[in-house]
């Protein structure tokens, strides 16, 4: 409020030094003067007048009331003495010694961080003009240090009479009107108020004309006396709506009843000649406006259902911008809801923007851009029920000769063949360059709209063909040399999986899924679904509704790369539990939470008569109850968790919960099977379950909006004691709640204490920059405090997933910054149904390869699954969310970021600490002469030795080669172009693949090797026959060739030449074969999903089949019979790994027994095999 008397007291006693000293008082009061230049020179021109006496005890001064004569408007805030003199003469001294201001908020000037001036003799004053862009100055008080020894003028000042109010009598009738003056000094005598009697005007005539009945007093409506509208009110999901108000739906609508506790409600006098409107309210319905249909009956009869009402949701984020100086953009926000919102706001970094200074609505326009106009922007749309906030979009403005995009391509390494050992850079790593997918300007029209006409993106603006030397031969490899503005590829976003029970993992077998409402897609025999996310998509959510019954009907908000490419989710469901009978004529009591040893967490008390049918009637007989409970202290049920568990506050903020159990009701009726629906039932929850003491204030249920997938609030609890037994007393808290068309609840609390996990994926354990992996789904499990925290430890709290990008993933969790193991969490990551391997924790803690350096990882406690007993899963880690410490520098730059600084953990350097997963190596290596990173589909490259000759269109191509030897032998396949022009002889790309020997024959081994497809290249103006080279490593014949596969090369001519019998030479087919043939084609919009079904089939031999064994005998193409190897000669991959100094000889038996087992997670890797490949698919990005 200000500086304190004593405060004061010192500053008069300093002031005797001289008339400096004295403004420095002043300025010290105002506390402002040293942030801007405009009070310096306030200071300055003070100074030079002659300084008033400073009396030499601080009981000669006082301070006046505070001062409020002008307002922000116009030009600003002027606070002048002398107009505050005129106003309250004697209420102020002609030379005030220090002057006081803050805001009519209670905040002090020098607060505001607005550029202010003040000088006790003028006063104080705020200039709109000086302050930032789009913000005004704020409404000022202020207050004057006066001396004692003058003292005020005490005599009887009255102001001005008001004028007269206006009268408000009705036409021919009389009334009061007023008037008062206000009191200008200490004491007035005479009367503030006065008042006389005044009439109203004249009655004009009446104009109405009514059709029925006759006029009404007010002239605005016609009235039957004889007539009655009788009615009732159903609230959604066809209960009884008592206290729903029914109003006229005139210019000023009168509230004309309300329903009575049984939803009915009666109105005379309402005339039914078709044009008269009613309007029903009810809290949380949307508003419903009837008309009364014409009739000649003395009674109308009205039976209305009202709607839940439908919260505000973003339909339509805005969009990131890139544009030049002086450009302009448009951001747009849209948000559906019942009402729709009546009120749009647009915030920069955070700063609300001056409407009248923008002139904007849902549609943000920024004309003349300006490079500080760069930032984030949102909107924020409320209405009379709340409000919610957009996304932010980005905004980048470069000058107008400023290239949009770094014309350098970033550094990027891809991993080479296993015989192409650089000695150069003594490494198997060769910089390719790569060029950031960013948005930048391109060629931009003049149209204002929502979205750009045409994306464009950072590309690749200029490529070299370089020559790597290998062992026997050279190498051609494309490099990146320059990066520009391209347009954008075109992408599909794709989410595929698998739908099980989360007890058994038994398939829900030809469900349905939903999407806002409309069914989408089925899942398989197998539970198997894939669905393409529709463009403009801002949120997935999916319902899955089993038609079998078996399974609660579950929604899941499903993270999808914007990016394009698939990403694999497995959909855990509950087993619905088996129904009870009971009847509707009694108190039934349902219990929720059924651990073994433990109290339940809560109950459901259901009272007599409250069941009802979806037309409103009471339903008497006996009733069909399936109540399943997910129960937090289960942590097996984690991941059947319903939604993402958040909630749209009342400020429009997304916010978390933390849930103490959701439960899934069914009621039907024991006849018939109908549906039913239930009144106003009790939740019972048992306060001892509740384990942090704020969570009691501040539980609620909840019900899940199944198109939206966030949670909304359905009521409240109390608590309430009672008496167990002759001594235990116990609290429970109790809500209310109605169970109608919604069937999904949850018991929670909103969580405040927020932070973000800092997590990556690799190709290998290698841990390399270039070989981090996107479309990873993490997902990171928030358990519960630890004891001594005041809470229970074995229960979770949260589920959240979200999928990498380039530079990894930011997971929300629960985190405590005084007790960093207050909250613990499990962190799992899955690409396409494998899971991916944690750092080991033991025997060996390695913190550079967790990637957390000490001492900061011991206050984490990080442990993978296998910690303790080697035999479990080493698919997941365990850590203490600890907040970082403001005050603790080495805490800031990771792996635990604070909630606010989510843009910090998302462009996190790659040397800033993080937890880490890796892919189980397998033995597959990919080279791409022109690279493409699989994870980034808009890394391709429009270029005639593409691997992939064209986006979103993926085909891929497998051989399945036998080998009869006693070893597992590496296979590679040599791509080159056969009969395009543009390619013929040039090589696309090289793929090496170990073979899987049989599980029952140990001298015969199977493998499936890619190879390119032959088709289209990416202009589409003639085919390629891709010349391929099946080469099996050391001393190999080739037996035989698949005889339809023979008669089909010597009928598609040309034939390629096959004089080699260590190899097979082939213009690769364009038609796709099958498991006849030994050929196996698979075209998809996402290449990692064609490679694995295609993949499937060739290890199952079969056209239509997936196996996840290697079936050595079956669709077999090829077949090589391999002779014993030389002792004294190594492998290439022996001679790799040694060159490495990472040979080993412990578990090559073990690995081998393990790999027969195509894409296992959950392989045992105790050490690197030294007989087979370590590599694994090599992709790159850009």
């Amino acid at each position: 409020m200000g500086a304190s008397f004593q405060e004061v007291r010192s500053h008069l006693q300093r002031a005797r030094m001289g008339s400096l000293s004295t403004w420095t008082f002043l300025l010290f009061l105002l506390g402002i003067t040293r942030t801007t230049e405009g009070i310096k020179r306030s200071v300055r021109k003070i100074s030079e007048r002659p300084s008033p006496a400073v009396y030499s005890n601080v009981d000669d001064f006082e301070w006046t009331t505070w001062f409020n004569v002008d307002h922000p408007g116009g030009k600003g805030d002027y606070e002048k003495l002398n107009v505050i003199a005129f106003y309250y003469r004697g209420r102020v001294c002609e030379v005030p010694r220090a002057l006081e201001a803050r805001t009519t908020e209670w905040m002090p000037a020098r607060s505001t961080g607005e550029r202010v001036h003040a000088d006790p003799a003028i006063g104080f004053w705020c200039i709109n003009a000086e302050q930032p862009a789009g913000r005004n100055c704020s409404n000022y008080a202020v207050r004057f240090l006066c001396p004692r020894d003058k003292p005020l003028e005490v005599e009887p000042i009255w102001g001005q009479w008001s004028d007269w109010s206006p009268c408000p009598a009705h036409c021919d009738q009389v009334a009061t009107q007023h008037r008062s003056r206000t009191c200008n000094s200490k004491q007035c005598n005479g009367p503030a108020a006065e008042s006389r009697t005044c009439e109203g005007p004249s009655c004009p005539s009446c104009d109405l004309q009514c059709v029925m009945g006759s006029v009404n007093v007010e002239c605005d409506g016609c009235t039957c006396k004889d007539h009655t509208v009788l009615g009732s009110v159903r609230s959604a999901g066809g209960l009884p709506a008592p206290g729903a108000a029914i109003l006229s739906t005139d210019p000023s609508p009168r509230l004309l009843t309300v329903t009575d506790h049984n939803g009915h409600f009666h109105i005379p006098g309402i005339c039914p000649d078709g044009n008269t409107t009613l309007m029903i309210k009810l809290p949380n319905h949307t508003p419903r406006k009837v008309t009364v249909p014409q009739s000649t009956e003395y009674t109308s009869v009205l039976h209305l259902k009202l709607e839940r009402a439908k919260k505000l949701y973003v339909l339509k984020n805005p969009e990131n911008k890139a544009r030049k100086e002086g450009q302009t953009a448009a951001f747009c926000c849209k948000v559906d809801g019942l009402p729709e919102p009546d009120k749009y706001e647009w915030f920069h970094d955070g700063s609300l923007l001056d409407r009248n200074q923008y002139q904007y609505d849902k549609t943000l326009i920024l004309r003349n851009l300006t490079l500080d106009q760069m930032g984030e922007y949102y909107c924020r749309a409320s209405n009379e029920n709340g409000a919610i906030k957009s996304k932010p979009a980005t905004l980048t403005v470069t000058g107008q000769n400023e290239p949009s995009c770094n014309p350098t391509p970033d550094f990027h390494l891809i991993r080479l063949p296993h015989d192409c050992f650089q000695n150069e850079t003594n490494s198997f790593y060769y910089d390719v360059g790569r060029c950031p997918t960013s948005t930048c300007t391109g060629k931009l029209d003049n149209g204002i709209r929502c979205k750009d006409s045409v994306s464009y993106c950072c590309g690749i603006s200029n490529m070299e063909e370089k020559e790597i030397k290998c062992q026997g031969y050279h190498l051609p490899i494309m490099v990146v040399t320059q990066c520009g503005c391209k347009t954008c590829v075109d992408t599909k976003s794709i989410v595929r999986g698998r739908a099980v029970s989360a007890d058994t993992g038994e398939p829900m077998r030809f469900g349905h899924i939903y999407m806002d409402g409309v069914r989408v897609s089925r899942t398989g025999y197998k539970g198997t679904f894939s669905i393409q996310v529709p463009k403009d998509t801002e949120r997935l959510v999916l319902t899955f509704v089993d038609n079998l019954q078996k399974f609660v009907n579950t929604t899941k908000v499903l993270p999808f790369n914007t990016k394009g490419g698939a990403v694999f989710h497995e959909i855990k469901l509950l087993r619905k539990k088996p129904a009870v009978t009971i009847s509707s004529r009694e108190t039934n009591m349902l219990v929720l939470g059924e651990v073994e040893g433990q109290d339940p967490i809560a109950e459901i008390e259901i009272p007599p008569n409250t069941f009802f049918k979806e037309n409103g009637e009471v339903f008497m007989g006996n009733v069909k109850a399936s109540v399943t409970f997910l129960d937090p202290r289960d942590i097996s049920t984690a991941a059947a968790a319903q939604s993402d568990l958040n909630f749209i506050s009342a400020e429009g903020d997304t916010l978390p919960l933390r849930t103490y159990g959701m439960f899934s009701v069914d009621f039907r009726a024991e006849e018939g099977g109908e549906s039913l629906n239930a009144g106003e039932v009790k939740i019972r929850l048992d306060a001892a379950q509740v384990k942090v003491p704020e969570h009691l204030k501040t539980m609620m249920l909840w019900s899940l909006n199944p198109e939206t997938g966030l949670w909304e609030e359905e009521g409240h609890f109390h608590a309430e004691k009672k008496q167990r037994g002759k001594r235990e007393e116990r609290t429970f808290l109790i809500g209310n709640m109605e169970i109608r068309e919604r069937r999904l609840f949850n018991l929670d609390v909103p969580e405040n204490r927020r932070c973000y996990l800092k997590v990556r994926a690799f190709r290998s354990d290698r841990f390399m920059p270039s070989e981090q992996v996107e479309g990873v789904v993490m997902t990171l499990i928030n358990m519960e405090p630890t004891p001594g925290f005041s809470t229970n430890p074995q229960s979770w709290g949260r589920f959240d997933s979200v999928i990498t990008g380039t530079n990894g993933a930011c997971l929300p969790a629960f985190c405590d910054e005084q007790k960093a193991d207050a909250y613990s969490a499990y962190v799992m990551a899955n690409l396409g149904g494998e899971e991916l391997e944690a750092v080991a924790s033991s025997p060996k803690f390695n913190p550079s390869s967790i990637g957390v350096p000490q001492p900061h990882l011991n206050k984490f406690n990080y442990r993978r699954t296998d910690h303790d007993d080697p035999r479990i899963k080493k698919t997941a880690f365990s850590i203490n969310v600890a907040k970082p410490r403001s005050n603790a520098a080495e805490e800031a730059n990771g792996p635990i970021y604070p909630f606010e600084k989510l843009k910090e953990c998302e462009e996190a350097p790659f040397n800033a600490a993080h937890f880490r997963f890796s892919r189980v190596e397998g033995d597959r290596y990919d080279y791409n002469t022109v690279p493409f990173n699989e994870d980034d589909p808009m890394s391709w490259t429009e270029d005639y030795l593409s691997w992939w000759p064209k986006p979103m269109e993926y085909r891929a191509c497998y051989i399945k080669v036998k080998l009869n030897s006693a070893h597992e032998l590496n296979v590679r396949s040599r791509n080159m172009g056969g009969t395009h022009p543009k390619t013929v002889g040039q090589l696309y790309g090289i793929r090496d693949t170990r073979s899987i020997r049989d599980m029952d024959q140990s001298t015969v081994s199977a493998v499936c090797v890619e190879f390119k497809c032959s088709g289209m290249l990416y202009d589409q103006d003639r085919v390629d026959r891709t010349l391929i080279k099946i080469i099996p490593q050391g001393s190999c014949k080739r037996d035989s060739v698949n005889s339809m596969l023979q008669e089909y090369l010597v009928n598609h001519l040309p034939l390629a030449v096959n004089n080699d019998t260590n190899e097979f030479t082939m213009l690769a087919p364009l038609d796709p074969l099958g498991h006849n043939y030994g050929i196996y084609t698979v075209t998809d919009q996402d290449p990692r999903t064609a490679k694995e079904i295609a993949l499937g089939r060739c290890f199952d031999g079969t056209s239509d089949g997936t196996s996840r064994v290697m079936k050595s005998n079956e669709g077999v193409s090829l077949t090589f019979t391999c002779g014993a190897k030389e002792v004294t000669r190594q492998s290439v991959f022996q001679q790799m790994q040694n060159s490495l100094g990472q040979a080993t000889a412990g578990s090559a038996r073990q690995g081998r027994e393990n790999r027969r087992l195509r894409g296992s997670s959950t392989v045992a890797r105790n050490s690197r095999r030294s007989t087979r490949n370590p590599y694994m698919r090599v992709q790159t990005i850009g």
